[in-house]
């Protein structure tokens, strides 16, 4: 079992709040440097590194559009300032629901692009240096919805069955090389994305309640130790027993 190289880094997207916050904050604790990406929360994202730095963490914040643009550029500045990124968490989503009868092109693309094909670009980016490095760990934030029914998520349902299928293949292609890739799969978790949701939907759930970020953040810790370095090619469900 190889141990975390000096200097890593755990770069986490859409990390300004919710969900991407607690998992920075969790690897941060954990000894990462974390490398806070986010799109337009500049202030969330720096209150998420001032979060970790109070706690003798290293952190930065990173800005950067990973469904639109380069990847490499998130890499180097990362790089650059905390050290080589050997933790990748592809967090950032976004959802536009509507049936498939009303759903256009524009709505569809969007959740596929930043749900599912940014993070197989990062994923892509993030490969050659864990390889190099004989250690890396790639962490993607599906969903319960994507193995299962959820009228009027089409789009959003697609994208995260799709990032299930990815991280099966990435994990079986890179297994060898002392890399592990793994998925964790929320149910219902009281952010701001489920702030909306009826309190009868919580009767789906058999735990009767929502999940709170820290508890997925706890999975995502665990997946990126040490101690989970024979874990690859999975997706963990935290989901209150949605799934069972």
């Amino acid at each position: 079992m190889s141990s975390r190289p000096d200097r890593a880094t755990a770069l986490v997207t859409g990390a300004s709040k919710g969900i991407g916050s607690a998992i920075a904050k969790a690897l941060a604790r954990d000894g990462w440097a974390v490398a806070v990406n986010y799109r337009s929360d500049e202030a969330g994202a720096n209150a998420t590194v001032e979060a970790i730095e109070k706690e003798g963490g290293r952190a930065v914040a990173l800005h950067g559009d990973v469904a639109n643009g380069a990847p490499e550029d998130l890499f180097k500045r990362a790089e650059a300032e905390l050290g080589p990124v050997l933790a990748l968490v592809n967090n950032a989503g976004v959802t536009a629901d509507g049936l498939v009868v009303q759903m256009d092109d524009d709505d569809w693309d969007r959740v596929l692009g930043t749900n599912l094909t940014a993070a197989f670009r990062m994923t892509r980016g993030a490969m050659r240096p864990m390889i190099k490095a004989r250690y890396g760990r790639v962490i993607n934030v599906a969903s319960v919805v994507g193995p299962r029914a959820n009228a009027g998520q089409a789009n959003y349902a697609a994208a995260k069955a799709g990032l299930i299928g990815l991280t099966k293949t990435v994990a079986a292609e890179v297994a060898r090389r002392g890399v592990t890739v793994n998925a964790v799969a929320p149910g219902f978790i009281d952010t701001d994305m489920t702030a909306d949701l009826p309190d009868a939907v919580m009767q789906a759930v058999p735990a009767r309640r929502a999940g709170t970020p820290e508890e997925v953040a706890a999975a995502v810790r665990f997946l990126a130790s040490d101690e989970a370095g024979y874990v690859t090619g999975t997706t963990l469900f935290v989901d209150g027993g949605m799934s069972a």
